[in-house]
């Protein structure tokens, strides 16, 4: 079915903002993410198209363009200073990819066999290309079925991952705002960013800052761009995935002063590109007919519990030796079950329904943000990839 592209346009954007009325309703009881995916999911087996992302103008160019412009936006979010100081993220995020694998190739493979949680186990660390490289190893094996699992993998687990991590964070968002409210931190935005501010300029930039006058949205974004384009050249030559390297390059950019803290926001560009991704993540839910959810649910569900209960031992047990609070440090691990942009998307949701006034938010936001960002790139970008050229070798 071929719809008009306007038409197929506003389609989409009313799933999501059914989505977006739900969670703030529910204050983000009921992530947005969760609720967009299940409308889509019953979309797809019912009246909408297949394609009804790509009919809707969200094809793979802009889709790309926006990945690229946001991750180079999220390293604007952070400075070298704080990026550094997530190692202890960057362990308990690899503690949670140890937790899954250890409960999967054990338990896992008693109940499902070795085969299965081989093909399995990658795509439910991270991302699609952890899935892409086990389903068609399945397929060249003549496993079509364990092929299936592996695309129904990566497309499920956020069932999953959406609402406890929604639970998680609202918890931890909540205490960080009792933690203003009670007067036992004190946290001036204002007087953290002009400080933060001069100390960049005194060690880093290199680059003036623009005049107000000239600071339009052409320039931001030509500049947002650039960065971003360096960033893809770069990426073969450090041997590091080109949105990783977007995310460092982001970083880098705001260090020497030639990228604005929060560019994409600043260029009013934020909210639109936001929504290409988010648009694009659901429609892999075209894949999940009732058909294959049917033939593969028993190992599908039962991989994924195993995985993320080992994933919430580990952990929580090494966040609680390294200062993070449970909450913190399993929603850290989850990422794995999403990525980004869902990380940040539910982030915001829970602070924006657990705090009251801007200077809460502001600290919570300062607190959880670079460490869900980084343990899903750590998860996702990563780990996963590693684990899945591994895991190919033992199918």
């Amino acid at each position: 079915m071929v719809l008009n592209v306007v038409l197929a346009f506003s389609i989409v954007l009313a799933i999501l903002t059914i989505g977006e009325i739900v969670s703030t309703k529910t204050k983000a009881f009921i992530p947005s993410v969760f609720v967009s995916a299940v409308l889509f999911l019953i979309g797809f087996w019912t009246v909408l198209p297949a394609d009804i992302v790509t009919q809707s103008s969200f094809s793979m160019p802009v889709v790309y363009l926006s990945m690229y412009l946001l991750l180079t936006h999220m390293g604007t979010l952070m400075s070298v200073r704080e990026l550094l100081g997530q190692w202890r993220t960057v362990v308990i995020a690899l503690a949670g990819i140890v937790g899954i694998c250890a409960m999967t190739l054990t338990i896992g493979q008693v109940f499902f066999g070795w085969q299965t949680v081989v093909a399995a186990t990658p795509p439910l660390t991270g991302g699609v290309v952890a899935s892409i490289l086990l389903s068609t190893a399945a397929k060249d094996l003549g496993l079509p079925t364990l092929a299936v699992l592996a695309t129904a993998m990566y497309i499920m687990q956020g069932f999953f991952g959406y609402p406890v991590t929604a639970i998680l964070l609202k918890k931890e968002a909540a205490r960080l705002a009792g933690e203003i409210r009670s007067g036992a931190v004190s946290f001036k935005p204002h007087e953290r960013l002009a400080k933060e501010s001069e100390e960049t300029k005194s060690k880093f930039k290199i680059f003036p800052a623009v005049p107000e006058a000239y600071l339009t949205p052409y320039v931001i974004l030509v500049k947002l761009g650039f960065v971003a384009w360096l960033a893809v050249l770069a990426s073969p030559i450090l041997h590091l995935n080109q949105f990783v390297v977007c995310l460092l390059f982001g970083v880098i950019g705001r260090e020497i002063g030639f990228l604005e803290e929060k560019a994409l926001v600043k260029a009013n560009a934020f909210g639109f590109l936001m929504t290409v991704l988010m648009a694009y993540i659901f429609a892999g839910l075209s894949q999940a007919t009732p058909v294959m959810l049917k033939e593969i649910a028993g190992p599908l569900f039962g991989i994924i519990v195993l995985g993320v209960a080992g994933m919430g031992i580990f952990s929580m047990i090494l966040g609680k030796l390294l200062g993070y609070t449970k909450e913190m440090a399993f929603s850290v691990a989850m990422t794995a079950l999403y990525g980004f942009p869902a990380d940040y998307v539910l982030t915001i949701e829970a602070i924006k329904s657990s705090t009251e006034t801007e200077e809460e938010r502001e600290y919570a936001m300062d607190q959880m943000i670079p460490k869900m960002l980084v343990g899903g790139f750590t998860t996702v970008t990563i780990a996963s990839v590693i684990i899945a050229g591994i895991f190919v070798k033992l199918l």
